[in-house]
Parts: C-alpha cells; sequence; structure tokens
C-alpha cells in the first residue's frame, strides 16, 4: 500500500500522493512556486492511518505549481417553453495545477 494523504482546499477535498498531478481552485501563486497545504484531514503509510479532527496537527503536503490556467468553455443555457425565454451564456472557471512533492 502506498503513502498518501487527504487534504481540503477550494472547499474539496483531494486524496493524493507524491508525484501526482491535480486541478485545484485557483490559488494566487506564480508558476513553479512552492505551496504547502496545512489542511490535511488524513494521512497513511502502509497500514499506519492519522486521522484528524477535523484536521491533523501540524501535518503539511508540499506541491510545486506547475501552471495556472482556465477550464474549457461550459455553457448554461436558460429556457422556458411557451414565454420566449433564452438565455445563453458561457463559463470558463479558473484552475492551478500543482504537482505534489511530499507528502
Amino acid at each position: 500500500m502506498s503513502k498518501f494523504a487527504v487534504i481540503e482546499t477550494g472547499g474539496k477535498q483531494y486524496k493524493v500522493s507524491a508525484g501526482q498531478k491535480i486541478k485545484i481552485e485557483k490559488l494566487n501563486a506564480d508558476s513553479d512556486a512552492k505551496f504547502s497545504f496545512d489542511r490535511v484531514l488524513l494521512r497513511a503509510d502502509g497500514d499506519s492511518v492519522e486521522i484528524g479532527t477535523p484536521y491533523l496537527a501540524g501535518a503539511k503536503v508540499e506541491a510545486k505549481v506547475t501552471r495556472q490556467g482556465r477550464e474549457r468553455k461550459k455553457i448554461v443555457f436558460k429556457y422556458h417553453s411557451k414565454t420566449r425565454y433564452r438565455k445563453k451564456k458561457g463559463h470558463r472557471q479558473h484552475f492551478t495545477e500543482v504537482e505534489v512533492v511530499k507528502v
């Protein structure tokens, strides 16, 4: 069994392990900058598992920001039948891609 952790960022939870790349909500950090997540909910290493209440004290997950970007466009279309109501709108969500360095 490998070493992994569950972190919380941007109101979402992610299961991460070293070397993994994930897309998360936008962080105010430059590309190639180091970043550490201190909201660690769970840490597992083989058979030993630590669970926080709600967070583990002193636990950190270190990551490197690889790029900032925007997702592909999502179409938001509102329609009411028989009333000539049609609204078409596009949305592109900002994201930050990080590579986990150390759990």
